[in-house]
C-alpha cells in the first residue's frame, strides 16, 4: 500500500516554498507578577491603593480612544455577537479598502471574549480600613476585545486585537502571501481557485487552481521573505 509520501510525489506537478501566514503575539511581561502590577498602578498611573478596579477605568478610558479615533477617521465599528463569523462580516469593508489602493484601518470590531485578568480583593480583616492590604489573583472574565481590520498595500488583509487588562496582550495575524496572489493573477500568472479561467484574488485563500508560468512563480517566491 503507498503511503502519503508516495501518493504526494507521484500527483503533486509543482511545490513552491515561501512563507504563508505569521501570527504574532505580544503583552508586557514585567505585568505578570502582582508587584510590578501594584507598582505600575501607584506609580505610573497614579493610584492611591492600588486594586484591579483601576483596570476599569483604564479600559474604558481605552475604549473611548478607539471609539475617538474611529470617529476622526471615519471608520466603522461594529459589535460583533456570540457566534458570528467575524472574518466573513469584516470581508466587505477590508475589500472596499483595497479597492481604494491605500492602506488604511477598514474595520474596528468589539467582541466579549474570556481572558485571564487580575482581581484584587481586601485581605481578611481589612475590609473598611482606609488602607486595607489587597490580595491578588488570576481570573477568567469576560472582557471586551478590539479587532482592528485592515488593508495593507504590501502585507494585504490583517488584523490586531487587544484588551485593556494587564498584561495588555496584542495579537497580529498577517497573510504573507495574499496580496502577491493579486500582482500574481495580473500577471496571469496563476488562477484563482473560486475564479475558475479568470485570474483574481481569492478571498482570504491562500489556494491556487492552476499555475500557467512555474518559473516566474518559484522566482517571485525567491524574493520574498523565507522563500526558496
Amino acid at each position: 500500500m503507498a503511503d502519503y509520501a508516495t501518493l504526494l510525489r507521484d500527483h503533486v506537478m509543482l511545490t513552491c516554498r515561501s512563507v504563508d501566514r505569521i501570527f504574532l503575539q505580544a503583552y508586557v511581561p514585567r505585568l505578570q507578577s502582582v508587584g510590578m502590577v501594584c507598582q505600575f498602578l501607584r506609580w505610573q498611573r497614579g493610584y492611591p491603593i492600588p486594586s484591579s478596579a483601576a483596570f476599569g477605568k483604564i479600559g474604558e478610558g481605552y475604549a473611548a480612544e478607539v471609539h475617538r479615533f474611529a470617529k476622526a477617521h471615519g471608520i466603522p465599528v461594529r459589535r460583533f455577537a456570540k457566534g458570528e463569523k467575524k472574518e466573513e462580516i469584516a470581508r466587505p469593508y477590508i475589500e472596499a479598502a483595497a479597492a481604494g489602493g491605500t492602506g488604511k484601518v477598514a474595520l474596528i470590531g468589539i467582541a466579549q471574549e474570556k481572558a485571564s485578568v487580575w482581581r484584587s480583593w481586601p485581605a481578611k480583616g481589612q475590609r473598611g480600613a482606609a488602607h486595607p492590604h489587597m490580595e491578588w489573583g488570576r481570573q477568567m472574565a469576560f472582557v471586551n476585545h478590539f479587532y482592528f481590520y485592515l488593508w495593507d498595500p504590501e502585507w494585504g488583509p490583517a488584523f490586531w486585537k487587544t484588551n485593556a487588562y494587564a498584561p495588555f496582550p496584542v495579537w497580529i495575524w498577517l497573510l504573507w502571501r495574499l496580496p502577491h496572489k493579486s500582482h500574481y493573477a495580473a500577471a496571469r500568472i496563476m488562477e484563482s481557485p473560486r475564479s475558475p479561467g479568470a485570474p483574481g484574488l481569492a478571498g482570504w485563500s491562500a489556494g491556487w487552481r492552476c499555475c500557467s508560468h512555474n518559473h516566474r512563480l518559484v522566482r517571485n517566491a525567491r524574493r520574498e521573505p523565507g522563500g526558496w
